[in-house]
């Protein structure tokens, strides 16, 4: 199960109460890069987390829902008497004006519709939250995404800005310490808004701002220990950076109470198992139990064709051959997990139920309760830049804290048709030249993520005299921040041609290139 919200022990915290914005995790993000500490609570779990966690002050996010309308999500009146600042953002504002005795009307109500987009407001009077930032007669782009308006503020609440669309765009109570933004400061489309958020922590909530990975390292490693004791820790690695990171992590805090287990499936990209097993016997010198299962995953594939079934297949097996080997090692009464941050969010419902998220090869889900075991999840507050910056941080190398994403099925979701070792070994020629390629053009670290992909097509091409009849490779490059959305990435002219013509050049099987410029949406990043 998640673990419950307990008090906190990285410092100075922020608590942000999610009434189901698409765009919560920007809020967190924003604290975050003003070295503050943040937790995302669903609304129903909001008064639990304000008792636990004690926070210096509440963010109340967006929402999809209508303040007028029936059944709409509320705060949790104890927010309000905690003595606390408080900022309301879009529906956060509204549903603080409703709740301490303002007025909200939908747009279809007041026959003026509702405001969206770029929009430009103007500072009409100071206050603490603009220290520093914005003075009045300013005006500043901001980005507005709301149906319904305030009509009528609480008492004790002054406009500090106003807008065409929203006259009461920015609203504040100084003697409470309470603000309502109508605008995304969170969004990148509000130029000052990262600014604003931390105007809001570090000079309104009195937050000190130094949420570093050097301190959460050292309260990490001191929580495994008080959580595991001298008992066992088993953990699966996939190869990717979250598994890495919390691995190096937990046997820094542990030593050899941890046991690594890599199952390869024989679907990993040029090179990477010996890259594995290299950094962790080698460099950190972590017990290892390296398990070639590259027959048994290649056999299972044999005739699967629909992408489900490759998943289910792969995650299911993994989970077969991970168990086997936890209890050849001797069992274990702690799992590690690479879980992120997201990965909790995204468990946790609005209405206040849980569930987790389970991954089909890193996060090994379903093995807690078929072995019996507790979960160590040290990652669980971070963000996946955040990972990156904890694993330079424990020193790892930059080829493991750097790499792009990479699934749990591996190559198998990058063969679309059936999977056998030859298409395999096609793939992770033309992928390694792809790759080798970027890095020597000094684009991997502009680039999110990037991999080749074997098309179920053969076309007819001309090699010196002769006819051939071979494979069509796809080559796929995207930029994002965290995999929600992406855009592709514009190589220019040269760098694909030069790229498609040693691929044709250097990997037999394929004999035709071309490039995927579909952005995410309406693609996926993952062809399967």
């Amino acid at each position: 199960m998640p673990q419950q919200i307990t008090d906190s022990t990285v410092g100075d915290t922020i608590l942000i109460v999610d009434f189901g914005s698409q765009v919560t995790q920007l809020i967190a993000r924003r604290v975050r890069e003003a070295g503050v500490y943040s937790q995302i609570v669903p609304f129903t779990g909001a008064a639990d987390a304000l008792r636990n966690l004690r926070p210096k002050g509440v963010i109340l996010s967006g929402s999809p829902a209508s303040v007028p309308g029936e059944g709409s999500p509320r705060a949790p009146q104890e927010l309000f008497d905690a003595g606390i600042p408080v900022l309301g953002i879009c529906y956060g504002q509204q549903v603080m004006t409703q709740q301490l005795g303002g007025e909200v009307r939908s747009g279809r109500e007041t026959g003026e519709g509702g405001e969206f987009g770029r929009a430009f407001l103007t500072v009409t009077q100071q206050c603490r939250l603009f220290d520093g930032l914005w003075q009045v007669g300013e005006r500043h782009q901001v980005w507005m995404s709301h149906g319904d308006k305030v009509t009528r503020f609480a008492s004790g609440f002054e406009i500090v800005a106003i807008s065409d669309g929203a006259p009461f765009a920015v609203i504040a109570d100084e003697e409470r310490c309470f603000y309502g933004v109508q605008f995304h400061p969170e969004v990148v489309h509000t130029p000052d808004g990262g600014r604003l958020i931390a105007n809001f922590v570090r000079h309104v909530c009195g937050c000190a701002g130094d949420w570093t990975m050097a301190e959460f390292r050292r309260t990490k490693i001191a929580e495994i220990r008080d959580q595991v004791g001298d008992a066992k820790v088993i953990c699966g690695l996939s190869g990717g950076v979250d598994s890495a990171v919390a691995a190096v992590l937990i046997h820094e805090a542990i030593g050899d109470q941890l046991t690594c287990v890599f199952v390869d499936h024989g679907l990993l990209r040029s090179g990477e198992a010996d890259q594995v097993v290299s950094l962790f016997r080698g460099h950190y010198n972590i017990p290892l139990v390296h398990r070639d299962a590259s027959v048994l995953f290649m056999n299972g594939l044999k005739g699967v064709i629909d992408p489900e079934a490759k998943r289910k297949f792969i995650g299911k097996t993994f989970i077969d051959v991970f168990e086997d080997e936890a209890k050849r090692s001797g069992g274990a009464d702690f799992l590690a997990q690479g879980t992120l941050y997201p990965d909790v969010i995204e468990s946790v419902s609005l209405t206040g139920g849980t569930g987790v998220t389970i991954k089909s090869h890193h996060n090994v889900g379903g093995l807690p309760e078929r072995m019996d075991m507790q979960l160590v999840e040290p990652l669980r507050e971070l963000f996946k830049d955040e990972v990156r910056a904890l694993g330079r941080e424990l020193g790892l190398p930059e080829v493991f804290v750097g790499r792009h994403p990479f699934p749990g099925p591996g190559l198998a979701i990058r063969i679309p048709g059936e999977v056998t070792r030859e298409r395999c070994d096609i793939l992770r020629k033309a992928d390694a030249i792809y790759l080798d390629e970027i890095r020597k053009a000094g684009l991997y670290d502009a680039i999110w993520q990037a991999f080749a992909v074997l098309l179920p097509v053969r076309t007819v091409g001309v090699m010196g005299d002769s006819r051939t009849y071979d494979n069509v490779c796809a080559l796929r490059a995207v930029t994002s921040t965290d995999g929600m959305t992406a855009d592709v990435y514009p190589f220019d002219s040269g760098f694909l041609t030069a790229t498609a013509t040693r691929i044709v050049n250097e990997v037999a099987g394929i004999n035709r290139v071309v490039y995927d410029y579909t952005s995410k949406p309406p693609g996926t990043i993952e062809w399967e």
